[in-house]
């Protein structure tokens, strides 16, 4: 279980949940060890907009609606989770623009849900609704409610087997409709699956519904299906209202082309008094109950810990079980891409960072070239690494309030912003001792542009600019590539320079031409300004893959002279605090660099 450390936020303050709703002790202590709780139930939906602004995480059940409006609201919402398998209560589409991650418990309260099944097929069965009533209204009515043994009798499931198990062991032949069902446990259970809905509709005598209420779901069950099925089926519904078309139902009923139903979800909950669905609990063929599904202590416990244990993961920077907005990564999987996940972030805020406008003579480029060699490139997704460059290229420009940039909403942010990454993978073997895969971010010209044309003709990643010292400045490919040694991110190229350093800290990376006394000069200027240097690499540049050799004859050759750039090199010095822009702009001259600029990773 994840332990969060107080200082999550980075200024030593506990996130803050909210929870409108009941939810376990058991839960609640989780979140406790380590976040600011309240527990604020009974709020109205404007008493919840006005506070939710306050809040990291907020977790609800059934009953509190996370409209757009609540979303967009809570300015620091990371995580909404839901305490129950559906998430209806949530507008997942303003979820994932705001790149809020939605969790909920999808195998929680599954055993409580096929119970509660089992017991409505048994009072349907067997009029054990009527019955009661009958009884309390002082009648004996013995001869009137005579039910069926469901032995021997077929259950049609439509998606899930767990009610199988408990079916079979009711001596009842178990027929699904699955598409995804694992053959090896539908057998294992006794179930045969069947290739076609319409053949379960029509040998069903009990048909009970376990799909989740998506749109592709939203009324499956209507009256064509219905009339497919046996005068003598009766239909469970404990998944979600509005899987079953409620008037289709009630038609059928009344018609007697079936010949009951029990219910425990409805479209509107409570049914209002007069429609469809308060109709239907009152017809004398139906079991009606008040949504009980997931009403038991132990399910309860179960989703709340389930939920809780999520909002933990969350807001600890790790991947959630059952995010229902994001793509699914096994947890190994995500413990193998996270050092790659802080590469990649590095990497994103250092081009952007490194190569804008202000350092050097270029513009920032918004498509990008990102592969992945060696064995990362055999991983089964790529997202989070996705995720975390586009992070990375934004973090620098945009403020850390609307930087809420996951899994969830990367790819919505990125086509917002005119960012195109082009993702693929190279499974040439990476040889460098220490570390078996790379990545390399490539940033492609817009060929429309005047300096792309200027560039193309000689080199598709490097041209050159006058300086206002009449010295011509190369201007440096656009091109960063990393790799990860011991969990440690490392950065091997930075432009058409060959290196090797952690990109963390406040850096100075200055590009200038490799002749004496170029590092006594930056020191000075430091040492005047009080800056103190932590660490220093001198990186050669790279000519074909190789690094470049520096000749006494280049020594001598003019800036446009063949082989003028390969007698620049680049300095990447660590340093113990930040650089106004006015020492940096000090260092670029006749006697220091060519280019400087200062990077905060």
């Amino acid at each position: 279980m994840p332990q969060l450390s107080a200082a999550v936020n980075g200024n030593g303050v506990r996130p803050k949940v909210l929870i409108p709703e009941k939810v376990s002790p058991d839960g609640l202590a989780l979140l406790q060890a380590s976040l600011e709780v309240h527990e604020r139930q009974g709020l109205s939906a404007d008493e919840l907009h006005e506070i939710i602004g306050d809040y990291d995480a907020l977790i609800v059940r059934s009953e509190t609606k996370c409209t757009a409006s609540l979303l967009a609201a809570g300015k620091k919402l990371r995580v909404v989770a839901r305490a129950g398998v559906g998430v209806d209560n949530v507008d997942l589409d303003a979820a994932t623009k705001l790149g809020i991650i939605v969790v909920n418990s999808p195998q929680g309260n599954i055993n409580a849900a096929a119970e509660h099944t089992i017991a409505l097929l048994m009072a349907v069965a067997r009029n054990v609704g009527a019955a009661s009533l009958s009884l309390k209204g002082g009648k004996w009515e013995r001869s009137k409610l005579v039910g069926i043994e469901v032995k021997g009798k077929t259950l049609g499931i439509l998606v899930g087997l767990t009610v199988a198990r408990a079916a079979g062991g009711l001596g009842m032949n178990l027929l699904a409709y699955d598409p995804y069902a694992n053959p090896s446990l539908a057998a294992s259970a006794n179930v045969e699956i069947l290739p076609t809905m319409d053949e379960l509709f029509e040998q069903a005598d009990f048909l009970t519904i376990h799909t989740p209420m998506i749109a592709s779901t939203k009324g499956l069950i209507g009256g064509a299906e219905l009339s497919k099925m046996k005068r003598t089926a009766r239909v469970l519904n404990v998944a979600r209202g509005g899987i079953v078309d409620e008037s289709a139902l009630l038609d059928a009923l009344e018609a007697g082309t079936i010949a009951g139903a029990g219910i425990d979800v409805f479209t509107s909950e409570p049914p209002k008094p007069g429609d469809t669905a308060t109709k239907l609990i009152q017809h004398p063929k139906v079991v009606a109950t008040p949504h009980l599904g997931a009403s038991t202590m132990e399910a309860q416990e179960n989703v709340s810990i389930d939920v809780c244990e999520q909002v933990l993961s969350i807001l600890s920077g790790q991947l959630p079980r059952s995010a229902v907005n994001a793509p699914i990564i096994l947890p190994e999987e995500y413990r193998t891409l996270r050092p790659f996940v802080v590469l990649l972030e590095k990497m994103g805020s250092l081009y952007t960072q490194h190569f804008s406008p202000l350092n050097t003579a270029q513009q920032l480029r918004t498509t990008f070239d990102l592969t992945y060699e060696g064995s990362l490139a055999s991983a089964n997704t790529t997202k989070p690494l996705f995720a975390a460059l586009v992070k990375g290229l934004l973090s620098p420009i945009t403020s850390a309030e609307s930087l809420n940039i996951n899994i969830v909403n990367a790819e919505l942010v990125a086509k917002e912003r005119g960012i195109l990454v082009n993702e693929s993978r190279s499974r040439d073997q990476v040889e460098q001792e220490g570390y078996s895969a790379s990545v390399t971010l490539r940033a492609r010209l817009d060929p429309r542009s005047p300096s792309a044309s200027r560039t193309l003709r000689a080199d598709p990643f490097a041209t050159t600019n006058a300086s206002a010292s009449g010295r011509r400045k190369t201007i440096e490919d656009q091109v960063i590539a990393g790799f990860v040694s011991h969990n440690t991110p490392y950065i091997s190229r930075l432009g058409r320079f060959t290196t090797s350093f952690v990109p963390e800290g406040t850096m100075l990376i200055c590009r200038n031409y490799d002749e004496p006394g170029k590092i006594g000069v930056v020191g000075a200027k430091l040492g005047k300004a009080g800056v103190n240097i932590r660490s220093m690499t001198v990186a050669p540049i790279e000519i074909n893959g190789e690094e470049a050799g520096l000749t006494a004859g280049n020594s001598a050759m003019g800036d446009d002279a063949p082989g003028a750039q390969q007698r620049e090199a680049l300095m990447i010095l660590g340093l113990d605090r930040a650089v106004d822009d006015v020492v940096r702009k000090s260092l670029i001259g006749e006697e220091g660099m060519l280019e400087a600029s200062v990077v905060v990773l």
